[in-house]
C-alpha cells in the first residue's frame, strides 16, 4: 500500500484527492493546504490528518509519495523538499516557470531513482494516444506539419483575475493553456530546434496574454503551428485538437474522435483501410476504477501508482524531463515574442524619424 499526501486542495487538488482516495493501492495519510475552512471540513467529515505547513507534514507523517496541486510559482520549492525526503512526486502542470528549476528537479529525481510525473493528462486520452501509435507505425508516412490548437472560455472580461492569469503565479495562457498542445507536439515530434513568428496577445488580461501563436521548426523540415486562445466564448469548455499532415495521409483528433485519411500507398495499420477512418474515444479508452471529470485523469494517477509499485522510475511518459522540455519550448516562445515586440518598437521609431525628415514609405515627399 502506497502512503500518500495531497498538497493543495483547489479545483484540481480536490479532483485528485477524490480519485486517489478511491484507489485500491493508495492510503491517503494527510492533506496540506493554506485554507483553514477546507482543512476543517475534511478533518471533521473524514478524520484525515490536515496540515497548513508542508514541512511539518513531511516531518510528522510517514509517506511514500505526494501529489502537488498548488500555484505554479511554488512548484519548484515544494517538489524539491519532497524529493529530498525521498518521496515519489506527481506535480500538476505546468511544471516550473524556470527551465533551470525543472532541470535541477529532474536531476535530483533521477539520481534518487524516484518516480516523477507531471499532470499532462492529454497523453492519457485514447484519441491522442492513437495518434502516437499511428505515427510510431509510420501510417501517414513522413510528417510534414502539425497544427495544435486549444480554445476555451477562461478570461472573458477585463475585471477580476486568478493566480492562473498572473504571470508571476501561473504564467497566463501560455503556461496554463498552450502548454497542453505543446506537450503533445513534443510527444509526437520531440524538441524543436527553434520557434518563430510568436505572438503573445492580450485581449482582456492586463498582466498576461490571452492568445498564443507560434511556429516550431525541426531539423528535417517539419513544422508545427500553435494556435491557442483562452478568451473564446464560443467554446463551452477547453477544447484541444491536433491535425497532422504526412506524405501518405492526414490525422485529426480531439477529445471525442480520431479521424484518419490514408492514401492507397500508405502502410495501412491493422483495423484501418485506404481513405477515411474514424475511431471514437469510447473504443480507444480503457475503463478506470473511478471516474471523475474524464477517464484520463484517473488513468494518469493509476499510471503513477503502478510506476511506484513496480519500481519503474525511468518508464514514465510524463516525467519531469518531458515536462521540462515543454517548459523549454515555452521559454523559446517568450523570448521570440519579446524579440519581435522589440523589433516592432524599433520599426515604429524609424518610421517616425522618416516622416519627420520628409520621407513616406521610403520615398521622399516632393517639396511643397
Amino acid at each position: 500500500m502506497v502512503r500518500l499526501a495531497m498538497v493543495g486542495l483547489g479545483k484540481m487538488g480536490l479532483s485528485h484527492y477524490g480519485m486517489i482516495n478511491a484507489h485500491p493501492g493508495i492510503k491517503v495519510e494527510a492533506v496540506c493546504d493554506s485554507t483553514g475552512y477546507v482543512l476543517d471540513v475534511l478533518n471533521k467529515y473524514t478524520g484525515i490528518r490536515t496540515y497548513a505547513d508542508f514541512d511539518q507534514m513531511l516531518q510528522e507523517v510517514e509517506l511514500d509519495a505526494v501529489i502537488i496541486s498548488i500555484p505554479t510559482r511554488m512548484h519548484a520549492a515544494l517538489v524539491q523538499r519532497a524529493l529530498e525526503k525521498n518521496l515519489h512526486v506527481f506535480c500538476e502542470k505546468p511544471f516550473c516557470l524556470s527551465t533551470k528549476d525543472g532541470e535541477e528537479l529532474t536531476r535530483i529525481a533521477n539520481e534518487k531513482g524516484l518516480v516523477n510525473q507531471v499532470g499532462y493528462h492529454n497523453r492519457f486520452i485514447g484519441t491522442f494516444q492513437e495518434i502516437k501509435r499511428l505515427l510510431d507505425a509510420g501510417a501517414i508516412g513522413e510528417v510534414t506539419h502539425i497544427l495544435a490548437e486549444a480554445y476555451g472560455p477562461v478570461v472573458l472580461k477585463s475585471k477580476g483575475s486568478t493566480w492562473r492569469t498572473q504571470s508571476f503565479e501561473g504564467g497566463g495562457c501560455l503556461y496554463d493553456y498552450a502548454a497542453h498542445p505543446l506537450n503533445l507536439v513534443n510527444w509526437y515530434l520531440g524538441a524543436p530546434l527553434d520557434v518563430g513568428g510568436s505572438v503573445l496577445n492580450k485581449i482582456f488580461s492586463k498582466d498576461t496574454e490571452d492568445e498564443v501563436f507560434s511556429t516550431l521548426y525541426y531539423e528535417d523540415g517539419k513544422t508545427a503551428h500553435i494556435s491557442v486562445n483562452w478568451s473564446d466564448e464560443s467554446y463551452r469548455k477547453m477544447t484541444t485538437r491536433i491535425t497532422i499532415w504526412g506524405t501518405n495521409g492526414r490525422i485529426f483528433a480531439d477529445r471525442q474522435e480520431c479521424q484518419v485519411y490514408l492514401r492507397d500507398m500508405a502502410d495501412i495499420p491493422e483495423g484501418y483501410q485506404p481513405g477515411w477512418n474514424v475511431r471514437y474515444t469510447t473504443e480507444l479508452t480503457e475503463p478506470v476504477w473511478f471516474y471523475l471529470r474524464g477517464e484520463e485523469y484517473s488513468a494518469q494517477l493509476d499510471y503513477f501508482v503502478k510506476c511506484i509499485e513496480e519500481k519503474r522510475p525511468d518508464e514514465n511518459v510524463n516525467s519531469f524531463k518531458a515536462a521540462t522540455m515543454t517548459d523549454r519550448v515555452i521559454a523559446l516562445i517568450i523570448a521570440d515574442a519579446a524579440r519581435r515586440s522589440s523589433l516592432g518598437c524599433s520599426e515604429t521609431i524609424i518610421e517616425g524619424q522618416r516622416k519627420k525628415k520628409g520621407f513616406f514609405f521610403g520615398i521622399r515627399r516632393p517639396a511643397s
